[in-house]
């Protein structure tokens, strides 16, 4: 298993990963269904290396996204030095291996790696099993919250109320 930036020839293999992923929250009833995200985020993400992939035996098992920058969603606290997780999205051959865990373990070392003082992720509507799945997996839920300005986010941002968490590396 080994944690690698996502290249260009990983695309289309992300976006059948998305949309499983959104069937999924469908069959799984979720509050907020993933839209179909546009090619140009994912593109400009592998561009600046932050796409990320965790492969086994050749396989991309798990997908998703960082920043060091994440305003609109944190608002005031976007000024901590924080990598921001977005979009994981697990390959449905290699769903329950809690690579939610992984990815934190990989985040930590990432984020002291650059100078951050947090990982940092979100996520929509009040999704009580997600919730507590990111809390198991060592996150502190920071609460609901709304958010003053979601333009040029994703449509399933809007009109949501959002879940933060957190984990402190010092």
């Amino acid at each position: 298993m080994r944690v690698e930036n996502s290249t260009l020839s990983d695309l289309e293999e992300i976006f059948r990963l998305y949309a499983a992923a959104s069937r999924y929250q469908r069959e799984k009833k979720t509050v907020v269904v993933w839209p179909d995200f546009e090619r140009e985020l994912v593109l400009k993400e592998i561009a600046e290396q932050r796409q990320w992939k965790l492969v086994i035996d050749g396989e991309i098992a798990c997908v998703w996204a960082t920043t060091f920058s994440d305003e609109q969603i944190w608002e005031d606290r976007n000024a901590d030095p924080a990598v921001y997780i977005h979009r994981i999205a697990t390959n449905p051959e290699f769903r329950g291996n809690n690579f939610v865990q992984k990815i934190v373990m990989w985040a930590k070392e990432y984020g002291r790696e650059h100078g951050k003082r947090y990982v940092r992720l979100d996520t929509l509507g009040d999704n009580t099993r997600l919730i507590r799945h990111y809390q198991e997996c060592g996150f502190i839920f920071l609460g609901m919250f709304n958010m003053k300005d979601t333009s040029g986010l994703p449509d399933h941002y809007h009109g949501e109320r959002v879940a933060l968490f957190e984990i402190d590396l010092e």
